[in-house]
C-alpha cells in the first residue's frame, strides 16, 4: 500500500471544497498541497522551509561521508524521471555511486521534502533512546513517558505497539473525508503547557485489542514523536542532528517541519539532500553503526526492518515504521514519489525523490516498481559479468 499522507496535508481536508475553488498556493495556503499546482509543487519542494515553520538539524562538524563513484550502470534514467516528475535518483551499491541524475532544476546541495520517509527516522531515534537508556523497553506502557494519555484508549498499549501501529485505537486516516481523523487532527487547538498532538490521540477510543490488528496512522507517529521528545527532554531536530545526523556524514543541514504546537511532526516532513538521503538508506543498511558505534541497540535493524505487523498486502508488511517484503528489502515511502529502498542481499541503497502529479497512485507506484527491478536487473548483470 504505501501511502503514507503526510501531516501537512490534512488541514486542507476540513475546507476541502473552498480550497481547491481557489486554487492555492504554497505561499496563501501552505497547508494546501494536495491542491498546488504541479508546478508549484515542483518549485517549493526544494524549499518547505520558505512557506511553513521548520527547525534546523544540524550536521555538526564533523567530516562529509564519501560517496565515491562506481562503475555506472547501463542504464538510463531520463525517461522515467520525465514521465513521473522525478527530481533525483541516487543509486548507491557498497557505498559507491553507480548512479546520480538530477532534474527538475535541482542539483546536489538542493533539499527535498521526504513527507513520511520521516517516519522511518523517527522509529530509528526510538532505537537510539533505547541504547541510551532514555526509554527502558519497547514493552513499556506509552502512559509511561506520556500520562497525558491514561484513562483513555492508549491504556495497555506499548511502545512496540505504537511502533507497528497495531495500538488498536480508532483511526480514520481517509484523506477523502473531511470528518476523518487526519483531516482534523491538524485543527487541534494550541493550549498553553500542551501537547496538542497528545491532547487530540487521548481522545480517541479503542477499537480492537491492542497487538491484533494494523492500522496506519501518521497521529500515531506523531505521538511516537511526542514520546520520544518527553523521554528524551529534548526536541527532536535535535535528537536527530545529535544520533544521526552529526555522525552520519551528512554534507548539509537538513531542516523539519513543525506542526502547530512548534514541535516538530514525528511522521512527516524532513527535506535534506539527495545524497543525504543516500546516506540514511547506508545508515539502515550497516545497522546502525555511524562513525564507528551503533546509535541503536545491536539487533535493532534485525527487528525493525522485519515484518511486525501483516498490512494486507501479499509480500509485504510492515516493521517498526519501514515498510517490509518477504524478500529482505525494505524502505522508507512518502507521497508524491519519495523512496529509499534498501537491498542487503546486493548492499544496494536506491533513493528517488519526486514531484507526483498525484500523491498517490496504482499508476505512480507501479512504474516506480518497474525502475527498481530495472535498476536491480543491470546491477545484476554486471555482477554476472
Amino acid at each position: 500500500m504505501k501511502v503514507g499522507l503526510a501531516p501537512l496535508l490534512v488541514l486542507l481536508l476540513a475546507v476541502a471544497g473552498p480550497v481547491a475553488a481557489q486554487q492555492p498556493t504554497p505561499e496563501t495556503d501552505p497547508s494546501g498541497v494536495l491542491f498546488w499546482s504541479p508546478a508549484d509543487r515542483e518549485r517549493v519542494f526544494r524549499r518547505m522551509d520558505s512557506v511553513m515553520p521548520h527547525a534546523v538539524v544540524s550536521r555538526g562538524s564533523g567530516a562529509v561521508r564519501d560517496l565515491p563513484d562506481g562503475a555506472p550502470l547501463a542504464l538510463d534514467p531520463a525517461a522515467y524521471m520525465e514521465a513521473e516528475r522525478v527530481a533525483g535518483v541516487l543509486v548507491i551499491q557498497d557505498g559507491r555511486v553507480l548512479m546520480e541524475r538530477y532534474g527538475l532544476g535541482i542539483s546536489r546541495d538542493t533539499p527535498w521534502v521526504s513527507f513520511s520517509m520521516t517516519k522511518s527516522l523517527t522509529s530509528t531515534l526510538v532505537g537510539a533512546a533505547l541504547r541510551s537508556g532514555a526509554i527502558r523497553s519497547l514493552e513499556d506502557p506509552v502512559t509511561l513517558y506520556l500520562p497525558e494519555l491514561a484513562g483513555g484508549g492508549y491504556d495497555g498499549v506499548t511502545i512496540r505497539q505504537l511502533l507497528t501501529m497495531t495500538s488498536g485505537v480508532a483511526w480514520n486516516e481517509d484523506y477523502a473525508d473531511p470528518a476523518s481523523d487526519v483531516a482534523r487532527f491538524f485543527s487541534e487547538p494550541v493550549v498553553p503547557g500542551q501537547d496538542p498532538v497528545v491532547t487530540y490521540m487521548s481522545r480517541l477510543p479503542r477499537a480492537h485489542a491492542p497487538g491484533t490488528r494494523w492500522n496506519y496512522s501518521t497521529g500515531e507517529t506523531n505521538l511516537v514523536g511526542s514520546l520520544l521528545v518527553a523521554a528524551e527532554g529534548r526536541p527532536l531536530a535535535q535528537l536527530l542532528s545529535e544520533h544521526i545526523w552529526s555522525r552520519a556524514g551528512m554534507q548539509a543541514d537538513a531542516v523539519w517541519a513543525l506542526d502547530q504546537g512548534g514541535r516538530e511532526m514525528g511522521g512527516c516532513c524532513v527535506s535534506a539532500t539527495l545524497r543525504d538521503w543516500g546516506r540514511v538508506g547506508l545508515m539502515a543498511l550497516e545497522g546502525g553503526v555511524l562513525g564507528g558505534e551503533r546509535i541503536v541497540p545491536d539487533d535493532w535493524f534485525d527487528r525493525a526492518v522485519v515484518k511486525q505487523a501483516d498490512t494486507g498486502e501479499p509480500g509485504e508488511g510492515y516493521g517498526f515504521q519501514w515498510w517490509t517484503q518477504d524478500d529482505g528489502v525494505y524502505g522508507a515511502y512518502g507521497i508524491f514519489g519519495q523512496a529509499i529502498r534498501v537491498d542487503p542481499e546486493r548492499r544496494l541503497v536506491i533513493v528517488v525523490l519526486s514531484a507526483w502529479p498525484q500523491a498517490v497512485g496504482f499508476r505512480h507506484r507501479k512504474a516506480r516498481e518497474d525502475f527498481f527491478a530495472d535498476i536491480v536487473a543491470a546491477v545484476d548483470a554486471r555482477s554476472a559479468d
